[in-house]
């Protein structure tokens, strides 16, 4: 007896090693087979070696096994505080946290086992995936009162639990209650995050800068962690102070690093920096190449994003649905529907078409290359469940001209319970400022106040433009009081100064573009575009030239021909000519067919000839199809006497084979 009970301690010993071996490796098929061994030896009685059993629980909780290591872990009389853990740890990493929620509460009703930090670590993980601040709070508090107060392990985890929560406050105060010595980069890079993924970006750089000042040692977490932010806001001087610490210290060996950097010197706008990155590169996954081309769409370069997939195919990188989707978007971009649908084709082969991501890419394509009729029938075979192709399909009616369409597509997404996020609304509401519905608009500003979404800054902004363009001024102007004055943008600013603008409000508008500059916003080149505009249609000459003087010495790079345009009219229509023509022989760049016609409208209006038939025959080169210039001309003509020069314009346009649209009217009277 004394032989075989050695024997069988021998054996369990031996098992319980390999156990272990099994546990670091995750290696579930070893751990199977040597549970089968245990069994036929009959070494798993809980009397006989509750250590083996503990063992091979904590075996099938590392591999995440959960059945086999539930079953086994009821089978414990008293299990360890190691197997409580296991199983906590388990259920948390393979999503179920309230089961590891539950199982904390077992654990403490027993009564026979205390937390330690390694459990309260796991069970704050779970709070904070399942998003219950309270719980995680009272959690806190337990901890505290266990004396894990001052825990590295339990105080970082909080800290992540809080910013999953969207508590920053919480978060920030675990942080500073933890003083300089326990902090360790963990505790700086979850900050960071943290703050990033709550839309809180400067202070996720001011968290980093200060984590430099205090010469914390940066890792390749810090790394990618700090380098989204630098990417969101463009801060490219920071991004290469980055790039320089991962060449100094060495922090390149994890190929997501490099993939950051790619990222951030792509949403910087530096392409170039990010080829130099990329072609140093040891390594490229699927996920450097697809960070490359969605580069170069992003930068509006999608030929070259195209260039980049090719060349992808030709390093036998296999395109994930990313990829594809970025593929796709591409062909969006320069409405290239052949290609397109060949990669239709090439999704319906590798079954990937129906991935919500590539879905509401097809859609987005199709309807950009106004085949929206293609783009519903992609949209017939989704689940509908999803959020993202819906927002697709209302884009594309939009973009296709079918505001009315978009508006019920809605409406028929709030029947099918599918709840709408910031994209949709995005989206959605420019349908309302086409079919300028003033009723329905109002229907809309209430739906945006019910369900929260009126607190988003650019649903509030393209609200103050429908209300705009639906006539109620003074609804638009309500909404932008209501809006705090840190929160107001460029967008914001430019909406209700184009509002003020369209109706012929000019003073109004220079009031309200004067306060913007005050404020310390600074303009944008669609910000000028609509305070010329206003002054154009308020006849303010002096004002609009004043501004125009004041854009060409202190922004200068946001010059465009839609400036030129504006000015154009603006002095067409004060009898200016000859300095609006003198305008146009000096822009910096060639005029385009609008800035010609400004200046053939305000010709037909004064009855100037000799600078119309200039006008008119840049037109006629620039948009030989465009009956309305022709029509203006032979005006022109008529409006001094001279009918055979109308006569002949209109032959031309017998020639030629144009035929003057007839203009119509629409009144809309109770939704009819």
């Amino acid at each position: 007896m004394d032989g075989a009970s050695q024997h069988l301690r021998a054996a369990t010993a031996r098992y319980q090693l390999l156990l272990q071996r099994c546990t670091s490796r995750k290696a579930l098929p070893n751990t199977k087979q040597i549970h089968v061994h245990t069994i036929t030896l009959g070494l798993l009685s809980p009397s006989h070696s509750p250590y083996l059993l503990s063992t091979l629980v904590a075996a099938y909780a590392m591999c995440g096994c959960a059945p086999h290591a539930r079953k086994l872990f009821d089978e414990l009389r008293n299990p360890s505080l190691f197997s409580w853990n296991a199983m906590i740890r388990m259920y948390t990493n393979t999503g179920f946290s309230y089961d590891a929620l539950r199982l904390f509460v077992q654990m403490l009703a027993s009564g026979l086992r205390w937390a330690d930090n390694y459990t309260y670590t796991f069970v704050i993980k779970a709070c904070g995936d399942c998003l219950l601040p309270q719980l995680g709070a009272v959690i806190h508090s337990r901890s505290v009162m266990n004396g894990f107060d001052s825990d590295s392990f339990v105080q970082n985890s909080l800290m992540a639990m809080y910013m999953n929560c969207r508590e920053m406050k919480a978060a920030r105060r675990v942080f500073d209650l933890m003083g300089e010595g326990a902090r360790s980069s963990v505790s700086w890079n979850t900050m960071i995050n943290g703050y990033f993924r709550n839309g809180c970006v400067k202070e996720a750089l001011t968290v980093f800068d200060w984590m430099m000042g205090r010469g914390i040692e940066p890792d390749c977490a810090t790394v990618v962690s700090v380098l989204p932010v630098c990417g969101y806001l463009k801060e490219l001087d920071v991004g290469r102070r980055v790039h320089a610490l991962v060449e100094v210290k060495n922090l390149g060996e994890n190929i997501s690093v490099w993939n950051s950097l790619l990222d951030m010197y792509a949403k910087c706008g530096n392409m170039d920096e990010a080829e130099m990155v990329f072609y140093k590169m040891d390594e490229r996954d699927v996920v450097s190449w697809t960070t490359m081309i969605n580069g170069y769409i992003l930068n509006g370069d999608a030929r070259r994003a195209l260039v980049f997939c090719q060349m992808m195919q030709f390093e036998r990188v296999k395109p994930n649905f990313v990829t594809l989707a970025s593929v796709l978007s591409a062909c969006a971009s320069l409405r290239s529907l052949k290609l397109g649908r060949c990669l239709h084709g090439w999704a319906i082969r590798q079954t990937a078409e129906s991935e919500v991501i590539v879905e509401t890419a097809l859609i987005d394509l199709y309807a950009k290359c106004n085949h929206v009729n293609l783009s519903f029938r992609v949209f017939s075979k989704t689940s509908k469940q999803r959020t993202a192709p819906w927002n697709a399909i209302i884009s594309g009616c939009n973009h296709n001209g079918l505001s009315r369409k978009a508006i019920e597509l809605f409406k028929q997404m709030l029947i099918e319970a599918v709840g709408p996020d910031d994209a949709t609304l995005n989206s959605l509401l420019p349908a309302y400022a086409i079919i300028t519905d003033l009723q329905q608009a109002r229907n809309m500003h209430s739906y945006l106040i019910k369900s929260g979404f009126l607190s988003r800054i650019e649903a509030t902004t393209i609200l103050i433009d429908v209300y705009s363009k639906c006539g109620s001024l003074k609804s638009a102007h309500n909404i932008f009081n209501g809006i705090p004055e840190n929160d107001k943008d460029i967008i914001t600013w430019s909406a209700i100064i184009a509002g003020y603008g369209i109706h012929g409000h000019g003073e109004t508008a220079i009031s309200l573009f004067n306060q913007m500059v005050l404020s310390g916003v600074k303009p944008n080149e669609v910000t000028f575009t609509s305070i010329l505009h206003a002054c154009s249609h308020a006849g303010l000459v002096d004002e609009g030239l004043s501004l125009f003087e004041f854009m060409l010495e202190d922004n200068p790079a946001c010059l465009c021909t839609d400036h030129y345009n504006c000015v154009v009219d603006l002095l067409g229509r004060a009898g200016r000519l000859e300095e609006a023509y003198e305008l146009i022989r000096t822009m910096a760049f060639t005029p385009n067919h609008a800035v010609w016609g400004a200046l053939l409208g305000a010709c037909v209006i004064h009855e100037n000839v000799e600078l119309g038939e200039v006008a008119a025959k840049w037109l006629f080169e620039l948009e030989p199809e465009n009956t309305g210039n022709y029509v203006l001309l032979a005006n022109i003509y008529s409006a001094v006497g001279r009918w055979r020069d109308a006569e002949h314009v209109r032959l031309m346009m017998d020639d030629i084979g144009l035929r003057k649209t007839p203009a119509h009217s629409l009144i809309e009277l109770r939704n009819i």
